[in-house]
């Protein structure tokens, strides 16, 4: 695996668990917010968003900075839309590489040796 692919491994392996998914656009919808207010809009403990967090933050998916005795988070978009740009360019290599494929059993026809 490519650097590039690594990152977006971990921007997927990040992704992977619903509740970072959701603890992500919670964060997203605030802007910016401490691990205590996000805490409150979801179902789990403050001490499991901050491990959440932690992930998050290993994958390049959020910035955290302090603001007097508050640690707050923000998104940080730039890891997403560059595995958005890997995805879409690794569909975009299959779709061709299966076109390919189709295109050439189509050529063979059903007995497979190129007499249709």
């Amino acid at each position: 695996m490519s650097g590039q692919d690594a990152g977006n491994g971990d921007v997927l392996t990040a992704l992977a668990d619903p509740t970072r998914r959701e603890l992500l656009e919670a964060l997203a919808a605030h802007g910016t917010a401490s691990a205590t207010t996000l805490s409150a809009e979801l179902p789990i403990s403050r001490q499991a968003v901050v491990k959440h967090l932690g992930v998050l933050d290993r994958a390049g998916l959020v910035r955290s900075h302090r603001e007097g005795r508050e640690v707050r988070y923000t998104v940080r978009t730039a890891p997403l839309n560059a595995t958005a740009r890997w995805m879409d360019d690794l569909a975009q290599r299959w779709d061709r590489r299966l076109e390919a494929i189709r295109n050439l059993a189509e050529r063979e026809g059903p007995g497979g040796n190129g007499e249709h």
